[in-house]
């Protein structure tokens, strides 16, 4: 017994030490970026040059009557778009770990069991803030202007981050449970359109029609969306900020467990 005892003992791994690990695993992420350049092109400068082009030199004129005023009502909107576009593509890159026997070869190492799990979250949210701050760059270069303090903007990003964060444990969820890497693509293409156009990212949720209003008005990314224009544009706040905050938090406490206990099964 006192064997057993001692063994237990042995393969207990305090808090730093996990922590480590974590930190660790999320520089492994990002060195993965040094073999692909291409990504790093593609997602701090073509994707913030695509949006802002397409959806505001294409639409703007139509919708808001110039460019530059739609710019200043869409960009806030359009950082979120981003952030949780790039936290769903998380799952995907857990499944390539897992198909590819990095798991494998991870569960044989003398390191916390929630290491790779939490390396991936914060690998993920390391390339989300460069690409929020490349785009919010982007913009500011084509017209926006951020009208509220420095302290303010700074909140609304960190709000967005915060909120793609609990995005990411859904992800990571279908990620593990997920028997194909098509299924994955699929899921997070199938939940981007309705939670993103379906909010008031592009327009104002009074223009359109009740039933798709009553769904944006409770929809998470409406309200993200309306408390980061609000901190950077100055536009009434609300209870947008308290909600945004309460639906991270409900998100978390329900796919975070989850993904947790899919990835116990698979270690």
């Amino acid at each position: 017994m006192s064997a057993v005892g001692d063994v237990t003992k042995t393969h207990r791994i305090g808090l730093l030490a996990t922590v480590r690990h974590c930190l660790t695993l999320c520089g492994r992420n990002l060195l993965h970026l040094k073999s692909s350049p291409g990504e790093i092109v593609g997602f701090a400068l073509v994707q913030p040059l695509m949006i802002i082009g397409l959806l505001v030199y294409v639409f703007g004129g139509a919708i808001a009557g110039s460019s530059e005023q739609y710019l200043q009502y869409a960009l806030p909107g359009l950082l979120v778009q981003a952030s949780v576009f790039a936290v769903l593509a998380t799952g995907s890159g857990l499944h390539q770990d897992i198909t590819n026997g990095v798991f494998d070869r991870l569960r044989s190492l003398p390191i916390a069991r929630i290491a790779p799990l939490v390396g991936h979250l914060l690998g993920t949210l390391v390339r989300v803030t460069a690409g929020v701050l490349a785009m919010l760059i982007v913009g500011a270069m084509q017209g926006f202007e951020v009208k509220t303090d420095i302290v303010r903007t700074v909140l609304g990003l960190l709000l967005a981050l915060v909120f793609a964060s609990s995005m990411a444990w859904m992800s990571m969820l279908v990620g593990l449970l997920a028997k194909s890497a098509s299924t994955v693509y699929l899921f997070s293409g199938v939940l981007l359109f309705p939670l993103t156009f379906g909010s008031n990212i592009f327009v104002e949720t009074m223009t359109m029609p009740g039933w798709l209003q009553a769904w944006a008005e409770v929809n998470p990314i409406t309200h993200a969306a309306t408390a980061i224009r609000g901190l950077m544009t100055g536009t009434p706040l609300g209870n947008s900020v308290w909600w945004t905050l309460g639906w991270t938090v409900a998100l978390t406490l329900l796919f975070a467990p989850l993904a947790l206990r899919a990835y116990r099964r698979q270690v």
